[in-house]
């Protein structure tokens, strides 16, 4: 029985107990932050024990968007521009642009692939939005939904090449939203057209992508009381018709601070709701037991959802693809990288 959770754990080596509670809950997956990593070695060492404690192959994912948001990072790895930089660029040439989404992405995915984490919570499709809390930010590459849209196909398609899932987020968007979700909840109040027509476009284009991550962000047009990832209505009517998304989805971390009540009863809400996994990133392993108590396995439509992105995946790879790239070829393209 596989739980629908993917949990983070504390530091860079897998403690005991912790080897223990996962191989006793079989959780989904895992997602890694700075505090778990050290060196390629240690990083790749890692994963393998995780997914040795688990019993399978389960993904392991991480937060690798560029900028701001880098888990991996000098000097193993490049620093990588933020959506934004490419934006920019868009500004003036955006096939160019395009062009070097596509090849940072194939870089930073093959990044991760060598140390063997295969799904990246990337890229960021929230609009740049006046108003909206600098939470996002240069995290979003541009306000313009059709500069959004291409500029993250290329996103996709190059984390694709590289053998890492993407994760296309916030859904249905985050960018409007004048609060931080990490502390608090933001209640979005603009009109169901106006999102339909700016906010929601990005995911629409994309909606064939394999997973998608919600946002904890209420949509006053459709519900006036709960956010997104905790609200059957929001995830239904937004998510799976307006937007189109038939992919796997997973919900936002739960330890944020926009959520409220305990941990495993938003756990047990953004299930219901139509999350088909959970996120939950602080490592505490006291909450990890307590959610891991009160989730029911993870159902066939959520486990039909996650072999249709594995296949997705295996359509896209493409290393022969990558060869003869490297930092100074987006440098090429993009010059402030």
């Amino acid at each position: 029985m596989t739980l629908p959770v993917i949990f983070g754990i504390a530091g860079t080596e897998l403690r005991t107990e912790e080897q223990a509670f996962i191989a006793e809950a079989r959780p989904f997956g895992f997602i890694l932050f700075t505090r778990n990593l050290d060196t390629p070695a240690q990083t790749a060492g890692l994963v393998g024990a995780l997914r040795e404690a688990a019993g399978s192959d389960a993904p392991v994912l991480i937060d690798q968007e560029g900028g701001r948001v880098q888990r991996l990072g000098p000097p193993h790895v490049p620093a990588y521009p933020p959506a934004g930089a490419y934006g920019e660029l868009a500004m003036h040439d955006l096939a160019r642009s395009a062009d070097a989404v596509r090849i940072g992405h194939v870089l930073l995915g093959r990044d991760l692939a060598r140390v063997d984490i295969d799904v990246n919570c990337a890229p960021v499709l929230d609009l740049v939005v006046d108003g909206g809390h600098a939470v996002i930010g240069d995290r979003a590459f541009a306000g313009d939904p059709d500069v959004v849209a291409t500029l993250g196909q290329a996103a996709v398609d190059g984390l694709g090449r590289a053998g890492v899932l993407p994760v296309v987020k916030h859904i249905p968007g985050h960018g409007r939203a004048a609060a931080d979700s990490h502390d608090r909840l933001p209640v979005v109040e603009a009109p169901a057209a106006v999102l339909d027509a700016t906010d929601f476009m990005p995911f629409r284009v994309l909606r064939d992508s394999p997973v998608a991550m919600t946002a904890h962000v209420v949509y006053a047009a459709f519900d006036t009381d709960l956010p997104l990832t905790v609200s059957r209505t929001g995830i239904q009517e937004v998510v799976r018709r307006r937007i189109g998304f038939e992919g796997m989805l997973i919900s936002d971390d739960l330890c944020m601070g926009a959520l409220s009540g305990p941990v495993e009863q938003r756990a047990c809400a953004a299930l219901a709701a139509g999350c088909d996994v959970v996120l939950h990133c602080n490592g505490r392993l006291d909450e990890m037991a307590v959610v891991a108590r009160s989730l029911p396995p993870m159902t066939d439509e959520a486990c039909a959802r996650w072999h249709t992105a594995l296949a997705w995946l295996a359509a896209r790879r493409a290393p022969e693809r990558t060869r003869g790239l490297d930092f100074e070829t987006l440098r090429e393209l993009l010059p402030h990288a």
